[in-house]
């Protein structure tokens, strides 16, 4: 960045800003959390941008990225994102070049992309954070110099359990690596503690944190509980049927998937799953099927849900329960981004969490950690991941995996150039042991976020209140647009396993009231922050136990909640 721009005023970049989004891309005016963002990249300054699904995240480092001086790196996760990506930028017609490097490239495309950034006839480079993973992929984009490294879908930096990328998580060395340019992190949702983790896996910056509000109140907000699957099941395909097109299905497996959406087939419609399992060619038709109108109905596993975007979903299904809250409002936030009436529906059956618990409890195991703790120690030196990896008889996203647990469990660390040594005075068992119990506290804390989505579906108070006291943001209800707020007598309002639709209890007399965002102690769990209050009780995240809901009755009775110093009860 020059010296120029980082001494220009605000008002002045945001001129710049808001001229250049007009010339190039056609946009008169530019939203509140997208401008805030712009001009804090422009001006040399890491950025998170926590934005809802169609409230322009990518405009951000589109418009940031042509005041800035070198290429633009976006690290998207998934091929068929990239090419929506790449496809949205060259539709304006004045807008620079942009390519991407990928594994479903013949080599001549991937030699025409880097001789595109290298010549400068390529303002934006699309990569997945496998593709960083590389030395020769990491030292041309060094050689390149690029001024904006932009992190896309930047929940996966937080994520955890069976979709986990582990390559997120070594991001911020390929950062250091490429010339530590500017960090811009986007993201449909987070909750305050993922945007505090996912700053520090990337080592960002003393970065401005832009989060726009997450209500979406166009979504109608619902919960069906079943006993049976078979019930649960025929309940989804027929509100598949039943609703306006187009839609999606979202499902924890890819059996459950392929079986979806031969039911719908069968009842005439046209519907394809999507998941990780298909061929790479597939998942491509599917995608553009469903962007051209070409298909009803897509059912698909949540890990590839990133992959679909277009403006009008109809509804949402979840015929499952999924992992956080954090993963069900951003899935659902593909509904009605035109901004007309759109319905997301949680399929819940209490049983069905123990898949999700089997995934939250997913970690490298202490075999696979000793056996790379073992290869650290015999080399004795910095040794590269693939080498950890071919030593250790694991494949990169194992051995990456591993590695990533042992850093965090302070045993191993990383140097400039991407390699990997045991920290001196560890012994193998105790950096074993270490990793592990890492592991355990990272389990408990997916644990809770899991006890969170059940606590919305078994929820007697207003949804919509609860999603957005998740996310951190007050709402006081009712919202008139969820199953608990509309009455079950309502015009198309199917309610089953509610239970009570009345607010919580008032909350105990002599109890303390605890805002969100509070710092607190519990007796036995530890520092905390609280979350969100509803009626008698406060949700809290623990940093030992995770998200733990409690009374506040029990609180005033047993005092068990003090506040920590400098914060107000």
């Amino acid at each position: 960045m020059s010296e120029h721009t980082a001494n220009e005023s605000g008002a002045t970049v945001r001129e710049r800003l808001r001229r250049t989004a007009a010339e190039v891309f056609g946009w008169s005016e530019l939203r509140p959390g997208q401008s805030a963002a712009m001009e804090a990249v422009v001006q040399g300054r890491d950025a998170l941008a926590v934005m809802p699904t169609g409230a322009g995240k990518s405009a951000v480092y589109q418009v940031a990225g042509l005041l800035l001086p070198g290429p633009t790196v976006v690290v998207s996760p998934l091929i068929a994102l990239q090419r929506d990506q790449i496809a949205g930028l060259l539709g304006h017609r004045l807008a620079p070049g942009a390519v991407a490097v990928n594994s479903a490239q013949a080599a001549g495309e991937t030699a025409a992309a880097w001789d595109a950034v290298r010549h400068g006839d390529a303002e934006f480079l699309f990569l997945s954070p496998e593709q960083l993973a590389k030395d020769e992929v990491v030292e041309r984009l060094a050689a390149a110099g690029p001024s904006l490294f932009v992190v896309d879908e930047a929940q996966c930096v937080a994520a955890w359990g069976h979709d986990f990328r582990p390559d997120y998580l070594r991001l911020a060395q390929a950062i250091q690596r490429v010339g530590r340019p500017t960090v811009l992190a986007l993201t449909a949702t987070a909750a305050p503690p993922v945007r505090e983790e996912i700053v520090r896996r990337l080592d960002m910056d003393d970065p401005a944190i832009v989060a726009a509000g997450f209500d979406r109140p166009n979504i109608a907000l619902e919960v069906r509980r079943f006993q049976e699957d078979t019930d649960k099941r025929r309940a989804v395909v027929e509100r598949a049927a039943g609703e306006p097109k187009p839609g999606i299905v979202y499902t924890a497996t890819r059996r459950d998937a392929e079986e979806y959406a031969a039911d719908l087939a069968d009842l005439g419609l046209s519907a394809d799953a999507y998941h990780a399992g298909l061929a790479s060619g597939e998942r491509s038709r599917v995608h553009d099927a469903f962007l051209a109108g070409e298909t009803d109905v897509v059912v698909a596993t949540s890990a590839f849900g990133m992959g679909i975007d277009k403006e009008d979903v109809r509804f949402v299904l979840h015929a499952s329960v999924p992992g956080s809250l954090d993963a069900y409002y951003q899935e659902i936030g593909r509904a009605g981004r035109d901004g007309r009436p759109a319905v997301a529906v949680l399929h819940y059956r209490p049983e069905d969490s123990a898949l999700q618990h089997l995934f939250a409890r997913r970690a490298p195991d202490e075999e696979t950690l000793g056996t790379v703790v073992e290869e650290l120690h015999e080399h004795g030196g910095w040794l590269p991941l693939d080498d950890i990896g071919e030593g250790a008889g694991l494949s990169h996203r194992r051995a990456t995996a591993a590695v990533n647990l042992l850093e965090q469990a302070g045993v191993v660390r990383t140097d400039e150039q991407g390699r990997v040594r045991a920290v001196d005075g560890t012994t193998p068992e105790d950096a074993t042991a270490r990793a592990a119990e890492e592991a355990l506290s990272r389990g408990r804390l997916e644990q809770s976020r899991l006890e969170m989505v059940l606590g919305y579906a078994e929820a007697t108070g207003c949804r919509r209140r609860f999603l957005l006291g998740y996310f951190g943001e007050p709402y006081e209800g009712p919202c008139d647009t969820c199953d608990v707020c509309v009455p079950a007598s309502a015009p198309g309002t199917v309610v089953d396993g509610v239970g009570d639709t009345e607010d919580a209890r008032p909350a105990h007399p002599a109890a303390p009231t605890y805002p969100a965002g509070a710092s607190v102690r519990h007796r036995e769990w530890g520092d905390g922050t609280v979350m969100s209050e509803e009626g008698d009780r406060i949700t809290v995240l623990f940093d030992s136990m995770g998200y733990r809901t409690l009374s506040l009755a029990a609180i005033a009775d047993q005092e068990l909640l003090t506040t920590r110093e400098g914060d107000k009860s």
